[in-house]
C-alpha cells in the first residue's frame, strides 16, 4: 500500500452488495478496502479499530441507521471522510446527511465507473453529489431562505474566511487550501469551523453548494 492509497471502510447490511462493492473498489488504483461491516454498530467499532481515511456508508440499516452512524462518526472523527451510498433520493435524507457532515451523497443505481470517479474526487478533497441531488440541496437552502429560517449570513465572515469558503467551493481539501494560502492545515481547520458556525451550516458540502448558489445570483 502506497502513501497515496486511501484506506476505505464499507458499511452496508446487504451482503451481496457489500461484496460487489468491495471487489469494485479494492481493484481500483489509489484505494484499499481495509474493512467491511454489516451493521451500523459494527461499523462504528471498526472505525475505532481501523481509523480509515474514508467510510462508504449505507443509509437505511436496521437498529442504527446510516444517519445515526454519520452523526456519531463526525462528532468523534471530523477528519474522516464519510460518503453516503444509498437508494434514497429523499430531500429530507439528503439534507439531513449534509447537515450532519457527510462529504458526499451518492445513489446506488449509478454506473460503477461513475461511482469510482466520484470516490476519487472526494478522496482528493472535493465535495460530491450527483447533479440531481445538488439541485435538491440548492432548492432546500432556497426554501429555508424563503421561509425566513436561520439562513446563512456571510456578513460576519472575515476576509480570510471568505477566501477559504471560495476554495472549499472549488473542491479543495484543507491541505490544498493551506498550500494555496501558505498557512497551516490546523489554521485552515479552525477557519472552516468558524465559518460554518457563522453561516449556520454543518458541513463543507452544504457551504460549497450555498456559496455556488450565491455566486450564481450575482
Amino acid at each position: 500500500m502506497t502513501e497515496d492509497t486511501h484506506r476505505i471502510l464499507l458499511i452496508d447490511d446487504h451482503p451481496l452488495f457489500l461484496s460487489g462493492l468491495s471487489q469494485l473498489i479494492d481493484g481500483e488504483p489509489g484505494f484499499s478496502v481495509v474493512g467491511e461491516a454489516s451493521s451500523g454498530r459494527e461499523g462504528m467499532d471498526k472505525v475505532e479499530e481501523i481509523q480509515p481515511d474514508l467510510v462508504l456508508l449505507d443509509l437505511n440499516m436496521k437498529e442504527i441507521t446510516g444517519l445515526e452512524v454519520l452523526k456519531s462518526l463526525k462528532q468523534k472523527h471530523p477528519d474522516i471522510l464519510v460518503v453516503m451510498l444509498t437508494v434514497s433520493d429523499s430531500e429530507d435524507d439528503l439534507v439531513t446527511a449534509i447537515r450532519w457532515g457527510a462529504d458526499g451523497y451518492l445513489l446506488k443505481d449509478m454506473e460503477p465507473e461513475d461511482l469510482v470517479g466520484k470516490l476519487h474526487n472526494v478522496s482528493s478533497g472535493q465535495v460530491i453529489l450527483t447533479d440531481h441531488l445538488t439541485e435538491l440541496l440548492t432548492c432546500s437552502l432556497r426554501n429555508d431562505r424563503e421561509k425566513d429560517r436561520a439562513v446563512p449570513d456571510d456578513s460576519t465572515l472575515t476576509e480570510r474566511e471568505r477566501q477559504i469558503l471560495a476554495l472549499i467551493a472549488e473542491g479543495l481539501s484543507n491541505k490544498l487550501i493551506a498550500r494555496e494560502l501558505e498557512i497551516s492545515d490546523g489554521t485552515v481547520k479552525v477557519h472552516v469551523r468558524h465559518l460554518l458556525s457563522k453561516l449556520n451550516l454543518r458541513s463543507r458540502l452544504e457551504a460549497a453548494v450555498w456559496f455556488l448558489e450565491q455566486k450564481a445570483q450575482t
